[in-house]
């Protein structure tokens, strides 16, 4: 993607942090020669090769998993949160216009299609990720009758990353007053507070 020098952001472990922070996915390949895009829960496990593997899965019915058997490079897009910002927060505005602040992550690499013990393993990796937030986390137990059922109507797989970007677009174009009255003011609304939080975490590793 492009990613103006700016809003770069290469540090792996925070490009880490945010895949498991925004891990649905849209996972895109070449199917027939058009690209062809799902949207699926991934899990990071970033103690293997260079910058980590991601493992999912998808519906056997979709087509997509045949992609995947070819070996050819795929592309995973990690979208978190976005917001407006309004001219009216700077300092001073002439000639500024509105924008958009954003976070998002590309990863890069070759999957390979798991066996039936890797997929369930996967299956128990990814509820576990998602219920630790909750008090009382929900164990996933399967039956005999129940994995035979869900194994079979499922595909998993394994991407190994080849290469990881991040766009980190937190006004760091604009004067530190102006992000803090932009930090301020998103701070306010449901949908920008996700925003503020990054924006804070970027002004604190200058």
């Amino acid at each position: 993607m492009y990613i103006p020098e700016a809003f770069a952001e290469n540090n792996l472990a925070t490009l880490h942090e945010f895949i498991r922070q925004y891990s649905f996915a849209t996972l895109v390949t070449q199917h027939d020669g058009i690209p062809f895009a799902s949207h699926l829960p991934v899990f990071l496990d970033s103690s293997i090769g260079t910058h980590g593997i991601l493992l999912g899965h998808m519906a056997r019915n979709n087509p997509q998993w045949q992609d995947l058997v070819s070996g050819a490079e795929v592309l995973l897009m990690f979208q978190g949160a976005h917001a407006y910002v309004s001219p009216a927060w700077y300092e001073t505005n002439p000639m500024s216009v509105p924008t958009w602040n954003y976070v998002s992550v590309h990863a890069y690499g070759k999957a390979r299609i798991l066996s039936e013990e890797e997929l369930e393993q996967t299956l128990y990796q990814l509820t576990d990720e998602n219920e630790k937030v909750f008090e009382k986390p929900w164990k996933l137990s399967l039956s005999t009758t129940m994995r035979e059922r869900m194994l079979s109507a499922i595909v998993g797989f394994e991407i190994t990353v080849s290469s990881i970007e991040g766009k980190f677009k937190l006004s760091q174009n604009r004067s530190e007053q102006d992000r803090l009255n932009i930090i301020s003011k998103l701070s306010t609304t449901a949908h920008g507070k996700d925003v503020a939080q990054w924006m804070d975490k970027q002004l604190e590793r200058k």
